[in-house]
């Protein structure tokens, strides 16, 4: 019963569509032929055309993409350096050094005023090493 409708209908507007087509005039005629004409080339244009307006967005996507990931990087935070890296980035030495470090390397001269505090240190740890 649907299928015996839907001819009827089917056939109906088969001819509704041939009767208003015969009464077009030559002018709009000409135009809608050179738009199926038109429409026709467009849907049988090479492949590699249609693809390209495909990978075109994406690869701009990808592109944006990309850069947003470039600019969002977590910033590397540097934690407090330790007392003894402390000591050995301002004075070139490492801290199991004993010694005073060298004027060449320190940027500090007050750091040789007391020479013999230094000495007297030196000692003292050595001393206390000595005891454990």
């Amino acid at each position: 019963m649907n299928n015996a409708s839907d001819k009827t209908f089917e056939q109906r507007a088969r001819a509704l569509y041939h009767e208003a087509s015969r009464q077009l005039d030559p002018a709009t005629a000409g135009r809608l032929r050179a738009a199926r004409r038109t429409a026709l080339q467009a849907a049988q244009a090479p492949a590699h055309h249609r693809r390209m307006r495909t990978l075109l967005p994406a690869g701009a996507l990808a592109a944006v993409g990309l850069a947003a990931l470039m600019v969002w990087q977590p910033l590397q935070r540097d934690h407090a350096p330790t007392p003894a890296a402390r000591l050995s980035a301002t004075t070139g030495t490492t801290a199991n050094n004993e010694l005073p470090p060298d004027l060449d390397d320190s940027d500090d001269p007050k750091l040789y005023q007391n020479l013999d505090f230094y000495s007297w240190l030196a000692s003292t740890r050595t001393q206390a090493t000595d005891a454990r």
